[in-house]
Formats: C-alpha cells, sequence, structure tokens
C-alpha cells in the first residue's frame, strides 16, 4: 500500500520524493476539491432553469474589525503557527508520521503565539486601511454558485466533527476507557457522520438564502456521489483498516488476486503481522487476505456519479436525483457492510453496524420517496382528468 504520497511516487516513477503527505488525507481533500466543480455547475444549471435565484446580501463597509474576526483569525494564526511551523520545527516526528503529528498535541507554542499576534494584526491593519469615519452598508446581488468556497470550508469543518463524533459513538466501549486516544486518532472516521453533518449544514446554509430543500438535494446529490467514490480510492492505496473480511473462497481465474482476497501489505495504521525483512515504520500486512471492499466501493459509486451526471438534464421531476443517490447509496452500503470488518449492535434481533443500519434508512427513504412521486403525478393525472 501506499501510507504517503512519497511511497506512491516511487511506485509509480521509480524515484524518491520525500512529501510527507499522507495518501489518505490527500484523496480526501480530492474529494472536496473535485465535487467542487460539480456543485458549482449544478448551482449554475438550476438557476439558469429558475429553479433557484440569486439574492441581496447586505454588507458593511469601512467598519473596523470586530473582536469576532480578530478571535477567529487569531486562532487561525495559533493553529498555523503551533501546527505548520510547528512541523517544520519538529520535521522529525511530523515525517514519521504526518497525520499522527496533526491530530495531536504536538507543536510549538511560541510559533502558535507568533501566529496568533500576526494574523490578529494583519486582519486589524487591513481593516484599518479601508475603515471610514461612519461605515457604510452596501447591497450586492450574490449568485448561488458564489457560495461554494464558504460552502466547502463549513462542510469540512462540521463534516470533520461528525465523522469524529459517529466514529465515538460506533466505537463506545473503547472511548470510554480510552477517551483521548479515540478523539485524537489519525484514522477515526466515520463517512456517514461526515455526510449527515455536512449535509444538514449545506441544507440549512443555502435554505436560508431563499433556496428551496428539494432543489438543494438535487443539485448535492451528484457531487456527494463523487466524493464518496474519491474518498475511498483513498481508503484503498492507503490501507486504512476500511477493508473487509476475510476471504477464504477460491479466486476466480478470471480477475487479479488484489481484487479478491488483498492482505494489505505496508497498511497506513500497521495493522497485521510483520513483513519480513522490511525495515521503517509502515512494515505490517494482514495475516490472511480479505475483501478489497474499498476498491469494490470506490468502483461502483465512481459508476454511479458518471450515470447521475450523464442523465441529469433528463431528469425534471424535483427530488428524483435526490432518491437516487439514496437508493444508490444506501444499497451498496447496505450490501458492502455483509462482507465489512465494523462493530455489529443487535437491534430487535438482528445484527446491525453502525453504516448499515444508516444505509438501510438511506434505501428506505429513496424508495418511500420514489413512491410518494409516482403516487403524487398519479393524484394529478387524475385531477386534470376529472377537470376535462
Amino acid at each position: 500500500m501506499f501510507p504517503t504520497l512519497s511511497s506512491l511516487f516511487e511506485y509509480l516513477f521509480h524515484i524518491r520524493i520525500p512529501v510527507p503527505i499522507q495518501t489518505f488525507g490527500f484523496f480526501v481533500a480530492l474529494a472536496f476539491l473535485l465535487p467542487y466543480y460539480v456543485f458549482k455547475s449544478e448551482f449554475k444549471r438550476k438557476e439558469a432553469d429558475g429553479l433557484i435565484y440569486a439574492f441581496n446580501e447586505t454588507e458593511v463597509v469601512g467598519a473596523p474589525a470586530s473582536w469576532l474576526e480578530l478571535l477567529i483569525n487569531g486562532l487561525l494564526g495559533f493553529l498555523f503557527g503551533f501546527k505548520v511551523i510547528g512541523a517544520f520545527i519538529e520535521r522529525s516526528k511530523f515525517v514519521a508520521d504526518p497525520t499522527g503529528f496533526i491530530f495531536s498535541k504536538e507543536g510549538n507554542l511560541i510559533a502558535g503565539i507568533i501566529g496568533l499576534i500576526v494574523f490578529a494584526a494583519w486582519i486589524y491593519i487591513d481593516r484599518k486601511k479601508t475603515q471610514l469615519p461612519k461605515p457604510v452598508v452596501e447591497t450586492k446581488l450574490v449568485h448561488p454558485y458564489q457560495l461554494n468556497t464558504y460552502l466547502v470550508f463549513m462542510l469540512a469543518f462540521f463534516g470533520f466533527i461528525g465523522a469524529k463524533l459517529f466514529n465515538t459513538i460506533e466505537h463506545w466501549q473503547e472511548f470510554m476507557y480510552q477517551p483521548m486516544k479515540v478523539l485524537f486518532a489519525s484514522n477515526g472516521f466515520s463517512f456517514y457522520g461526515g455526510l449527515i453533518f455536512g449535509s444538514v449544514t449545506y441544507l440549512y446554509i443555502c435554505h436560508k438564502k431563499g433556496m428551496k430543500l428539494v432543489h438543494l438535494a438535487d443539485i448535492g446529490s451528484p457531487g456527494m456521489m463523487l466524493a464518496y467514490g474519491i474518498g475511498r480510492i483513498g481508503c484503498q492505496l492507503s490501507g486504512d483498516g476500511d477493508w473487509g473480511i476475510v476471504n477464504y473462497h477460491p479466486k476466480p481465474g478470471y480477475i487479479p488476486q488484489w481484487m479478491w482476497a488483498f492482505n494489505y501489505p505496508h497498511n497506513a495504521i500497521n495493522a497485521g503481522v510483520p513483513i519480513p525483512g522490511c525495515n521503517g515504520f509502515y512494515c505490517s500486512q494482514l495475516a490472511h487476505g480479505v475483501y478489497p471492499t474499498p476498491f469494490y466501493e470506490a468502483a461502483v459509486c465512481l459508476l454511479f456519479f458518471m450515470l447521475m451526471w450523464v442523465f441529469r438534464k433528463k431528469i425534471t421531476i424535483p427530488g428524483v436525483m435526490f432518491f437516487t443517490y439514496l437508493v444508490l447509496n444506501g444499497g451498496e452500503r447496505l450490501l458492502m457492510e455483509m462482507i465489512r470488518v465494523n462493530p455489529r449492535y443487535n437491534i430487535l434481533g438482528m445484527m446491525f453496524t453502525q453504516a448499515s443500519l444508516i444505509g438501510l434508512l438511506m434505501l428506505l427513504g429513496g424508495i418511500t420517496g420514489f413512491a410518494f412521486i409516482i403516487k403524487n403525478r398519479k393524484n394529478n393525472l387524475q385531477r386534470r382528468h376529472t377537470v376535462v
């Protein structure tokens, strides 16, 4: 596997480039960047179709920096100094385990304090340059797609909180005994936690701007499917522990071994047994081959995204795209959980993982949505016939 981009570059190009960036983290970043353009395209298309509209937003011009702005910028400056500058100062620790360093208490306190002062002073001076004797309130027209940058930041922030929260719930017993270890673990994230918190944040922000929830759900569906597929590529390439159960079945002759049962050598979480003759930080592999479920999910979800993207303009009924996403993603995850490694819970005599329960609810929600649309259209047709 390729726990860092350095190992991936070395495999692809046969040269050693010291890039201390985790492969999984890189693909998580891509899972925000590429769907950004999908969201932007769909915002523009829906606005052109007259389903969402530009809105007026007031802005205070010429005011000095507020205490909130100083506080936020100061905190960002502290994090930048404490972690980013700290990573250069403590380079050996950062290179050995970049993600572990980021999510630990490691850093440089002096650099953090300097960063706090510099960033707070920066916003203060910047506002001072444009300060007017009397601040003026201006109104400007904002198109929905212009919210994208703000949305990405807010979705990343609240999605991170949701991913951590759901992972904590999923590993509750471990959290009770070692709360700090679970909270600050570099690999402890739940996709559905991030999805739910991120989706609620997206819907809340845009709905407050006057956009209907059904159109927002349709806009976000292709991008969410793409983000999921890209994220699963990162899981597969890094070997982050999101794999399946041991596959004891004989391999069919028409597929490679790694697609059927894979032992994830040099995985990012050092799970399994030591690799003979390997020296370094990532020198473990699983004792038995397991189903490479991240690969399966990446392939399936990227295919689903392409189908949704190709047919998006032909889908004109509000809600159909969103319900399609629920059925496809929920059904796919529900099936995949049958061969994945995850804590299981007994619910009404049935064994469920957290993800399979959410997948089931998504699937049922999508089917219910389609049933509602079909019933509503039948009722509309009956009313027309009655009027005629």
